[in-house]
C-alpha cells in the first residue's frame, strides 16, 4: 500500500512564502509523475504544478514565476516552494503521484491536503 503525506501548509501573509513538502511511502517500485493540486471553497480542483521523474516540469500559468517544484527520487518526495504568495493561492493542497509498487499494478495516489491561508 501506498500513502502520500503532505505538510508545510499554513497561514502567511500576502507576499510571503511557504513551502511544502509530499513524502511517498510503502511498496514503491518508482514513480513517475508527482504533481500538486489545490482547491479552494467553491471552485474545482486545479493542477498547481507537474514534475517528471527525469525532471520536465509543468506549472499553471498563475504560478509560473512564483512557485517551484522539484523532487527528490531517492527519498521518494516532492517539494512546492511557493513565493511571493497572493491571497487567490488561498486553498487545500494535494499531493499527487503516479506509483508504480513492487508488485501489482501502478495507480494513481492523493494525499491527504495541507491548508494554506494568504491573509494580511
Amino acid at each position: 500500500q501506498v500513502q502520500l503525506v503532505e505538510s508545510g501548509g499554513g497561514l502567511v501573509q500576502p507576499g510571503g512564502s511557504l513551502r511544502l513538502s509530499c513524502a511517498a511511502s510503502g511498496s514503491i517500485f518508482s514513480i513517475n509523475t508527482m504533481g500538486w493540486y489545490r482547491q479552494a471553497p467553491g471552485k474545482q480542483r486545479e493542477l498547481v504544478a507537474a514534475i517528471l521523474s527525469g525532471g520536465p516540469t509543468n506549472y499553471a500559468d498563475s504560478v509560473k514565476g512564483r512557485f517551484t517544484i522539484s523532487r527528490d527520487n531517492a527519498k521518494n518526495t516532492v517539494y512546492l516552494q511557493m513565493n511571493s504568495l497572493k491571497p487567490e493561492d488561498t486553498a487545500v493542497y494535494y499531493c499527487n503521484a503516479d506509483v508504480t509498487p513492487r508488485y501489482g499494478r501502478g495507480n494513481n495516489y492523493w494525499g491527504q491536503g495541507t491548508q494554506v491561508t494568504v491573509s494580511s
